[in-house]
């Protein structure tokens, strides 16, 4: 029995930040999106949910009501060490915490809603070009698309040529319940990996760290272990470990997450979020980032769409215009990367911090992109 192929303007593949919003906005101009992504909304990511107020117009502007939602708005930050020192500032822009699991949720409700098909439960299992057009295939279906846009996160599908690196880094998540300050971050550091908590939607604060694949090698591979032997050295992460109610039974997990910069496209299908190069948290507000680069993609591919521009051009000026945008902060956190998570020079590069409020000021403007 033949097969019949779906046609489509525009195929997304992973449905994350990043793909959720250029689809609304590709639906917006009235253009015909499919999007796919292998789990079932709503779910859960290994995320630290904490969101540069730089994107809170944007996601309004889309149709989430932010405003009504009561979320935690955070404008101050402390950095410690594991010797107990404690760097402590404001954030001028600031951001605000939502959780992944609602976000993204109510994110596919207003892109199905506005018409996008939202494959869920779909794995893409390959691009093949086909002239003028893409033919896609997952599962048992086929999808023809004339331009197709890579949203899969930090795990490249096997049709993308990956990067070979020695990187080899793992992200955990947990929400808990605790007693914390509404309007405060805090990154805790400890032995080659730092933490992060902060508060998400319905009460409860998100807790996330990164860390080396080694860090887990060395404790059995048993996360509790390394928690008690590597994350508890620190005596914030020690208290908040030992005083707060974890709602999870088992943590979320990520590994082999590595952060080399890497490239806006793969041949003829375009990357925007963590696709196009996974965003260290310390570049700041990576889920800001995405859906920047969303809405850098979405004019050109509009224009494309309408035959204002070729595809060369698409991919030329989506590749300046990301470098232009994201560039500066890749380079930045990548190198506040290495300064954390080494225990020694941690210390003292919060001290130094500490005693030049201008400099710590401005490393935390670094991380922090202006409203879009």
């Amino acid at each position: 029995m033949h097969k019949e192929i779906q046609l489509f303007d525009c195929a997304i593949i992973g449905g994350g930040l990043a793909g959720l919003c250029l689809a609304i906005q590709l639906a917006d101009k009235n253009k015909k999106v499919v999007l796919f992504d292998k789990n079932h909304y709503p779910f859960h990511k290994v995320c630290g949910e904490y969101i540069s107020m730089e994107s809170f117009q944007f996601l309004e502007s889309l149709g989430l009501p932010l405003s009504e939602m009561k979320l935690p708005k955070i404008n101050n930050i402390g950095i410690s060490s594991v010797k107990g020192f404690m760097l402590e500032g404001n954030l001028d822009l600031g951001g605000f915490g939502i959780s992944r699991f609602t976000l993204d949720y109510e994110l596919s409700k207003i892109a199905k809603a506005k018409g996008v098909d939202v494959k869920e439960g779909a794995k893409v299992n390959s691009v093949v070009e086909n002239g003028e057009s893409n033919e896609i295939s997952s599962g048992a279906e086929s999808f023809t698309a004339r331009l197709v846009c890579g949203s899969y996160g930090k795990m490249a599908p096997a049709f993308i040529e990956r990067l070979r690196t020695k990187e080899n880094y793992i992200g955990v998540k947990y929400h808990i319940r605790t007693d914390f300050p509404h309007d405060r971050i805090e990154l805790h550091n400890f032995k080659d990996g730092y933490c992060g908590i902060s508060e998400v939607d319905n009460k409860t604060y998100c807790l996330c760290y990164l860390t080396t694949a080694d860090n887990l090698k060395s404790c059995n591979n048993d996360i509790a272990k390394m928690e008690r032997d590597i994350l508890m050295k620190n005596p914030f992460l020690k208290n908040i470990f030992n005083n707060s109610e974890f709602i999870y039974d088992k943590p979320l997990s990520i590994s082999n997450v590595t952060f080399k910069k890497k490239k806006a496209t793969s041949g003829n299908i375009l990357l925007l979020g963590d696709a196009a190069g996974a965003i260290a948290p310390l570049c700041g507000n990576g889920m800001s980032m995405g859906m920047r680069a969303s809405k850098i993609l979405a004019g050109y591919v509009t224009d494309f769409l309408d035959n204002k521009i070729s595809l060369q051009t698409l991919k030329e000026n989506y590749t300046l215009d990301w470098n232009k945008a994201f560039g500066s902060r890749i380079s930045a956190g990548y190198r506040l990367q290495k300064l954390f998570g080494n225990n020694s020079l941690t210390h003292l590069v919060l001290k130094l911090l500490n005693k030049t409020p201008a400099l710590f000021k401005k490393l935390i403007a670094l991380t922090h992109g202006n409203p879009f």
